[in-house]
């Protein structure tokens, strides 16, 4: 639900507005989403095969290919724990072990060079410039209106999200609301050390299911529960 933050202050996340969402994967394996209720206007929800972004990039821009696969930093957005570094590194596209997997967001990226002093280069912006031209491509991407009790599910390697910005109702009750589920799918892929997220406390490999239970976040949600 729109909380009335501003989606420009660093350590606000997009569900937490009714601002337009850049597209974007979350971080599990896949991503629902049931709608309670939808917005006085707006709302769209947006998917886009990243696949098929690769293999438009591959046959009509393989120069910037090798740029794609290159770290970068990506905001934490105020959920790291005491001590956490506000940022973490991954590559946009990582193809491991047989399977190539997608983590683009870019709004994400130019948050993190504040907070690292590290700037995307010319070539670098002219790379995620074309990406974004592809991702908002209309012959790319779907827009759908999430009725209620509509649901939705995607695998966060393979497709990126997006919202429309939207106008939402004055009264509580009425406002739009969307839940949301992270999977961790026994069938999972494995993924590559560097696109994690985090390392897996109990296995030593990279983590795939979200934001591991932290203090700060366990606190959270016994505060609301109470």
């Amino acid at each position: 639900m729109d909380q009335g933050l501003d989606i420009n202050d660093s350590n606000v996340r997009g569900y937490q507005t009714k601002a337009h969402l850049p597209f974007h994967p979350d971080g599990s394996d896949v991503v629902g989403l049931l709608s309670l209720r939808k917005a006085k206007a707006g709302g769209y929800s947006s998917i886009v095969s990243s696949i098929a972004v690769y293999n438009e990039i591959v046959d009509r821009y393989p120069e910037y290919l090798g740029i794609l696969y290159l770290p970068y930093f990506l905001d934490r957005r105020g959920e790291e724990t005491p001590g956490e570094s506000p940022v973490y590194s991954s590559p946009v596209f990582s193809y491991y072990k047989g399977k190539l997997s997608c983590r683009y967001n870019r709004g994400y990226v130019e948050s993190a060079q504040a907070k690292t002093g590290r700037y995307l280069s010319k070539v670098e912006t002219e790379a995620y410039d074309l990406m974004d031209s592809l991702l908002y491509d209309e012959n790319m991407h779907i827009d759908m209106m999430m009725e209620p009790g509509d649901m939705q599910f995607v695998n966060n390697y393979t497709v990126l999200h997006s919202r429309t910005v939207y106008e939402d109702y004055e009264e509580p009750e009425r406002k739009r609301h969307l839940l949301r589920l992270w999977l961790t799918m026994p069938n999972g892929r494995e993924i590559a050390p560097d696109f994690a997220m985090f390392i897996d406390e109990k296995t030593g490999k990279a983590g795939s299911g979200g934001i591991p239970v932290r203090d700060k976040t366990a606190g959270g949600i016994a505060d609301k529960m109470r």
